[in-house]
């Protein structure tokens, strides 16, 4: 059997305030295999973005562990200095947020070649190359050379995809990221992330508060204060193929 890609053992996670204490996740024991669309579903305030931030290592747990398995070699997230964690963050798990977060100063294709830079993964020229290749994935080469501010909310969205794939990782996560789009656009995003578990084996886990996505995940879980309530398996981990798409 092979090990899981993401695991998470008895996860907790408690924030001190000037109201007490405040547990926004207790005891969370989950496994995510490679190759997974994963949909974690809750209301706001349910922890679905702690839960998140447990997996990408961006927040400290109270206890428990987060294994990841890179290339055979499990890793335990948080055991990692802060600064290992954001190196080995930036070159093997890719992050999407709901508002964007792309650079107002930079052209679209500078934003996607900046991840390679810091990250030192690519020459130069190789990192405009592949950023153009990323832009032509998600249908905006011909805005390379624009600043944000000069496309809309639905395509700043698929930016910050192809953003997130720039060092090629295997893990995407992604907050929220159809929450301030309209249905329409919304509906491209997830034709994007499918086409990135079918076709490209990307193992992809996000959040939303909107339970009515959760036919479109191969695998949805609920979360409620803190807890998960149910893990609904699919019965293949892969997205069903037939699923439709909308071309050009």
């Amino acid at each position: 059997m092979e090990p899981s890609l993401i695991e998470l053992k008895n996860v907790s996670k408690t924030y001190s305030t000037a109201a007490g204490d405040f547990v926004a996740l207790k005891n969370i024991d989950l496994k995510i295999s490679a190759g997974e669309f994963v949909g974690i579903v809750g209301k706001s305030g349910a922890g679905k973005s702690t839960l998140l931030n447990m997996i990408n290592g961006v927040d400290d747990l109270s206890s428990g562990e987060v294994i990841v398995n890179d290339g055979g070699k499990s890793i335990s997230v948080h055991e990692m200095s802060e600064d290992h964690r954001a190196l080995w963050r930036g070159q093997n798990m890719g992050v999407v947020y709901q508002s964007f977060q792309l650079l107002p100063m930079l052209t679209l294709i500078e934003n996607i070649t900046l991840p390679m830079d810091l990250a030192d993964n690519f020459k130069p020229r190789e990192s405009k190359e592949r950023a153009m290749q990323l832009l032509k994935l998600v249908e905006l080469e011909e805005h390379a050379n624009k600043l944000p501010a000069f496309i809309s909310g639905g395509q700043q969205q698929r930016v910050a995809i192809a953003r997130a794939l720039a060092n090629d990782p295997s893990i995407l996560v992604a907050d929220e990221p159809t929450g301030s789009l309209d249905s329409i656009t919304a509906d491209h995003i997830f034709d994007v992330f499918e086409h990135l578990v079918t076709d490209q084996g990307k193992t992809i886990v996000m959040v939303t508060h909107d339970s009515g996505l959760m036919s479109r995940f191969s695998r949805s879980i609920k979360i409620a204060d803190g807890e998960l309530a149910n893990d609904i398996d699919s019965a293949e981990p892969k997205v069903d193929k037939t699923i439709r798409r909308r071309r050009k």
